[in-house]
């Protein structure tokens, strides 16, 4: 999938990639100084199953906007705990405060902070920041991405060369593919060999430590952040219907085309 990120200039692009770079380092001190303590989580779906939220879900998002209106007072902003501020602006800013409240809750260091950059309706900069990890992944142009730990920057890039017979698939169906549906896969089933961590497995994707990553039911704030930090680093990235991966949905992570193209022949029975 190609991003349209051409529509900005290169100052542009720098410009807003350097305030998410400063923003992945305010969000982990904030989360130092005001949300590492305990907490009772909430359950949203009030006995229809379990969907968490915690306070800091919410500090976290406030806190975000608050940064973001600052800067961009004119640009539209969606959120998943507070909706969306709607503005005429081609900018809008897609916020997932926690993804992977359910790590959150249990005290797994692999959920992040994601902000997705959007110009007109394409996800254009990507921040997925781990705070319990020290460490956070940002496009700063649309063939450029990086991970940045400890003070220093690596660039991402995929593992473009692997064959499907050599494939690391990470995946998970949150409870949302029926067992049927799954028993027309059983093909994909059994390449499902590595677990799935919330954002982080799309980001060890993009450091070509895995090669596929399949999901379903992903909401816009959970893939907008990640969208163009997996093109930059050369992913392809779609719906398993191989459509555009920005309307949210079951969402294909792959390395290459020709492994992509096979694995969407390898869900086709579940759609």
């Amino acid at each position: 999938m190609i991003v349209a990120m051409d529509q900005l200039s290169k100052k542009e692009f720098r410009y807003y990639a350097n305030f998410l770079n400063r923003l992945a380092r305010d969000m982990t001190k904030f989360y130092n100084l005001k949300l590492n303590k305990p907490f009772k989580p909430i359950n949203k779906s009030r006995g229809k199953g379990y969907d968490p939220v915690t306070k800091a879900d919410r500090a976290f998002e406030k806190f975000i906007r608050s940064k973001i209106q600052k800067k961009f007072p004119k640009h539209e902003i969606i959120g998943e705990e507070f909706g969306r501020k709607k503005s005429k602006s081609d900018f809008t800013w897609v916020i997932d405060p926690i993804d992977g409240t359910r790590s959150f809750v249990i005290g797994n260091p692999t959920w992040s902070n994601l902000i997705a950059l959007n110009y007109k309706g394409n996800p254009i900069v990507g921040l997925a920041n781990f705070p319990k990890l020290n460490k956070y992944y940002l496009n700063i142009s649309k063939n450029n991405a990086y991970v940045i730990e400890g003070g220093k920057k690596r660039k991402l890039s995929v593992n473009k060369k692997v064959t499907f017979k050599n494939i690391k698939v990470a995946g998970a169906f949150h409870g949302w593919l029926s067992l049927k549906k799954q028993s027309k896969i059983p093909k994909v089933l059994k390449l499902m060999q590595f677990p799935c961590f919330d954002a982080l497995s799309y980001a060890h994707f993009c450091e070509g430590k895995i090669d596929i990553v399949l999901q379903c039911q992903n909401k816009i704030w959970d893939v907008h952040a990640l969208i163009p930090i997996i093109s930059a680093a050369g992913g392809v990235v779609t719906n398993w219907k191989n459509g555009e991966a920005k309307h949210g949905g079951s969402i294909l992570v792959s390395a290459n085309k020709t492994i992509h193209k096979k694995m969407l022949k390898l869900l086709k029975p579940a759609l």
